[in-house]
């Protein structure tokens, strides 16, 4: 769901960072071939799912599994959270990062003169660059999704104290 707002929104950041000018005239140029809006979709749809995964179930379960398994060294939610944070974004990163970097690639050659469809294009990076061309950037991403990651998960709990007390009595 978050892909059909995500996607054209970053469609048009793309743009603007390749070709410059203000929003509302790359979004003009864009939707001169309204079929554009959706380039990038189905990697956008892939990678937010998997990120989904990444930062709502892992967590909590590598949480739970650290505080039953070591409890003398994981006895509280806080620190077992650092490890979980670290396996969620690990999933999270590069699982995400070659469906992330197809949809870039594709958004940023909205004329097709590079890159075709969705399968065209993964195949033509597999092709110039090697399984490798899928993960370019992703350590730094990996960094910033860990970040990410540990601060949901800290969030969720508190929020979810806050707004539901008895779940937690």
């Amino acid at each position: 769901v978050s892909a059909v707002v995500g996607s054209p929104l970053e469609l048009i950041m793309i743009q603007q960072q390749r070709k410059g000018g203000a929003a509302p005239t790359r979004l003009a140029e864009i939707m001169k071939h309204p079929v554009n809006i959706t380039r990038g979709f189905t990697g956008a749809a892939i990678r937010e799912s998997l990120w989904t995964c990444g930062y709502l179930s892992i967590p909590p379960v590598v949480r739970r599994t650290l505080m039953e398994t070591y409890p003398d060294t994981f006895d509280t939610n806080d620190k077992a959270r650092i490890p979980a944070a670290l396996l969620g974004g690990l999933f999270a990163c590069y699982l995400t990062h070659p469906f992330d970097t197809i949809k870039t690639c594709m958004q940023g050659d909205i004329e097709r003169e590079v890159y075709g469809n969705f399968i065209q294009t993964g195949s033509k990076i597999a092709r110039d660059s090697g399984f490798t061309g899928f993960y370019r950037g992703a350590t730094f991403r990996y960094g910033r999704m860990v970040c990410a990651v540990f601060i949901m998960d800290l969030m969720k709990e508190k929020m979810s104290r806050l707004m539901y007390p008895q779940a937690f009595q």
